[in-house]
């Protein structure tokens, strides 16, 4: 007997770009569909794709939403994501993307609620959930980034991290939303030099752990930790962490 499809199918593409199918919806997170290579930082600085996507563009068919986190650094949109985002009829992200971005772009609020229409019956409800791109103070640096909650009536909820690293922000969602089906988390612990210190900027392994158990997730999709050289975890690192947390039949890494 083949096991049951799920209700939400959930496929990570690389880095931090994945596609929830949703009610018959197609959504997709930060798309990034560059080739490897490296993105100017300012200065010396750059930040270097190491890998391409799983599935090339070409190959992605029709995306009815993007849910992007934050605009401004190339491993949540790079080139390929922001010529995307034209053929796409709606985005959601931060306040202050929206402006800069223009188009299709509608900036969510922290707790701010968008009601989409299914195409197989029904609502889809997207909700911004607070998030914050690392230490406290770290959005006067580093800039503004959201999350999303996507619930509908008949389906269970699931969370998208986006660039998170403040475990108070996922318990306020629990609080909120707990416990969800499934949490897609951003993860993969990275740093640069000279920014904040090397202040951890996402959730590392063993925060994304912490998170899966104050969301109750039943599911644990990880994404966010390959394809960029500042990544200091690998999707190994959170299997290792899930398995000593005696979680591991919860993760989804295919």
């Amino acid at each position: 007997m083949t096991a049951p499809a799920e209700p939400v199918p959930v496929r990570v593409l690389g880095g931090p770009t994945v596609l929830i199918e949703y009610g018959g919806l197609r959504l997709l997170t930060d798309p990034t569909f560059d080739a490897p290579g490296d993105y100017p930082r300012g200065g010396d600085r750059f930040l270097s794709k190491t890998a391409p996507p799983r599935l090339p563009q070409t190959d992605l068919g029709p995306v009815d939403v993007v849910l992007l986190s934050h605009d401004e650094h190339p491993d949540n949109l790079d080139h390929s994501g922001r010529a995307l985002l034209a053929s796409v009829p709606r985005t959601f992200t931060t306040s202050g993307g929206a402006v800069r971005l223009g188009g299709t772009a509608e900036g969510l609020a922290p707790w701010q609620s968008v009601e989409l229409p299914r195409p197989d019956g029904g609502t889809l409800t997207v909700t911004g959930a607070p998030a914050l791109h690392g230490p406290d103070g770290a959005d006067a640096v580093i800039g503004e980034v959201i999350g999303f909650v996507l619930t509908s009536a008949d389906l269970p909820t699931v969370y998208v991290s986006g660039d998170n690293a403040s475990l108070e922000r996922v318990k306020e969602i629990a609080d909120r939303f707990g416990p969800v089906d499934t949490a897609v988390l951003f993860a993969g612990a990275p740093r640069i030099p000279g920014i904040l210190d090397g202040a951890l900027l996402v959730l590392d392994a063993a925060a994304a752990v912490t998170a899966a158990g104050l969301l109750g997730a039943r599911r644990v999709v990880p994404a966010h930790c390959d394809s960029w050289a500042h990544f200091t975890e690998s999707r190994d690192d959170v299997l290792a962490a899930f398995e000593e947390a005696g979680l591991a039949d919860r993760l989804q890494l295919d």
